[in-house]
């Protein structure tokens, strides 16, 4: 039996008070609140509310923690991990009308941000004084801030300059129970208590909502060059990776695609200006930035020297700006034409970037060895691999019931090769029944209790992690 009731009139009535034509309940705003990009999974809540401000969400949250009705937060629902998802009905809260940049402060290199911003948004407007704001999750141009900082999003960005945690200095947060606090100060160093902020980014919505971001800038790179590199062996292009930091090189991306994945990105897009070559098993998209040219054509020399002891074909240069933003959106289009392609299931894989090699090997090893096809593709530099897995046709039976087995023995891999289940997707719902292979029970466990300080009565994004 669940320990959460169910919505009332009385409610409905509460919150239509404040929020009027903002509290929905027809049929079809369910439906469209009700999912993310995860899989086919849809969850109906019963209600969606979209408020405004910090002092509606805070109402929010004390009336339904005083009622034990669960709150889902969503953004912009671009998760892969079922995050979003309202599993438990009740509330799903969400934070696409907060979406003002409040300040960008130039003379700090910061900016302050409500959570519903598009992170592209954010990006373009930084950049227009000359600032730089790096994290871009392949979905920038839809996804929220918000979002960004519940999963601690990274993208190709982040193999020189971080992921998202590594730029949030100060957070406002609406607890479970409607009190309001600031988790932090708007400052680079911060030695005082507990680091509440760098808790609240990653932790999915399950401890808090955040209402304001203060996010650290820095000054925008104004060279940068670009190469696409074939290789005649998948594995060889894994193992690239490696050797361009063993000789000194921080690309500013360095991304990985297989074979597949770069010709159902063309299919999708309809853009075949890339000519694969039979022979081409995978390939390596490099990126170098800057603010002096001879800087990055030094790099480039370096990284060709290193790519002489592989077996590559014709390099490809980006000879204008249309040329790199026509390359980048080929690898940021991969994920959804994979989706279109298949019913699939999305693994986000991380390891040391030496044992990518093996990883690639491993993921098709227990492909074969399960009978699946997999389409491999990710942010190589900081060996973070996106595994697709396609169901194609596999019998229901099979995809139900052995696939989780499989995951499972990738992940007792992954693991054991020192690295963790996921990078940047989250674990949400449909990873959390691999905990167990990431950390020992005592660990989860303070993890549980962490949550049970937050939110004592579990209204907040419930049945997500553990």
């Amino acid at each position: 039996m669940s320990r959460f009731i169910d919505i009332s009139d009385k409610d409905i009535e509460y919150f239509s008070s404040f929020l009027g034509a903002r509290c929905k309940t027809l049929p079809k705003d369910l439906e469209t609140y009700g999912h993310d990009e995860t899989e086919d999974l849809v969850y109906l809540p019963s209600v969606v509310l979209i408020p405004e401000n910090t002092d509606e969400i805070s109402k929010v949250l004390k009336w339904c923690n005083d009622r034990s009705i669960p709150v889902t937060p969503a953004g912009a629902r671009t998760g892969l991990s079922g995050g979003a998802l309202p599993i438990h009905g009740g509330v799903l809260l969400s934070t696409e009308k907060l979406s003002k940049i409040i300040e960008i402060d130039e003379q700090n290199h910061q900016v302050t941000t409500e959570p519903g911003v598009i992170t592209q948004v954010l990006q373009d407007a930084v950049k227009e004084k000359g600032l730089f704001y790096p994290p871009d999750p392949a979905s920038r141009g839809s996804c929220f801030i918000g979002g960004n900082i519940a999963e601690n999003s990274g993208g190709p960005k982040a193999v020189k300059y971080g992921v998202t945690n590594e730029y949030v200095l100060n957070l406002e947060l609406v607890l479970p129970n409607g009190e309001i606090i600031w988790t932090g100060a708007n400052v680079i160093k911060n030695a005082t208590g507990y680091n509440l902020t760098q808790l609240i980014v990653g932790s999915e919505g399950t401890l808090g909502i955040v209402t304001k971001i203060v996010l650290k800038l820095l000054t925008h790179p104004t060279q940068d060059m670009l190469m696409l590199v074939p290789f005649l062996k998948a594995e060889e292009a894994c193992a690239a990776v490696a050797a361009i930091f063993r000789a000194g090189i921080l690309p500013s991306g360095l991304e990985f695609m297989e074979r597949d994945a770069l010709l159902l990105a063309q299919e999708f897009t309809q853009d075949y200006t890339i000519e694969i070559q039979e022979n081409h098993a995978a390939h390596l998209l490099i990126e170098v930035d800057g603010f002096e040219a001879e800087q990055l054509m030094s790099e480039c020399e370096k990284i060709l020297g290193v790519l002489e002891g592989f077996q590559t074909d014709e390099i490809l240069f980006a000879e204008s700006e249309a040329q790199k933003l026509a390359l980048w959106n080929l690898r940021r289009k991969v994920g959804e034409a994979v989706k279109s392609h298949s019913t699939y299931k999305e693994e986000d894989t991380v390891v040391p970037r030496f044992y990518l090699p093996e990883l690639l090997k491993t993921v098709k090893e227990i492909g074969s060895k399960y009978g699946f096809n997999s389409v491999c593709y990710g942010h190589a530099g900081d060996g973070n691999l996106h595994v697709n897995i396609l169901k194609g046709n596999l019998d229901d039976q099979k995809w139900n019931e052995e696939l989780p087995l499989a995951i499972r023995e990738l992940f007792e891999k992954v693991v054991a090769l020192g690295g963790t289940i996921s990078g940047e997707h989250g674990i949400g719902l449909v990873q959390k029944p691999y905990m167990d292979i990431a950390f020992p029970e005592v660990t989860l466990q303070i993890m549980r209790n962490i949550k049970n300080v937050f939110d004592p009565n579990g209204i907040l994004n419930p049945g997500k992690i553990f």
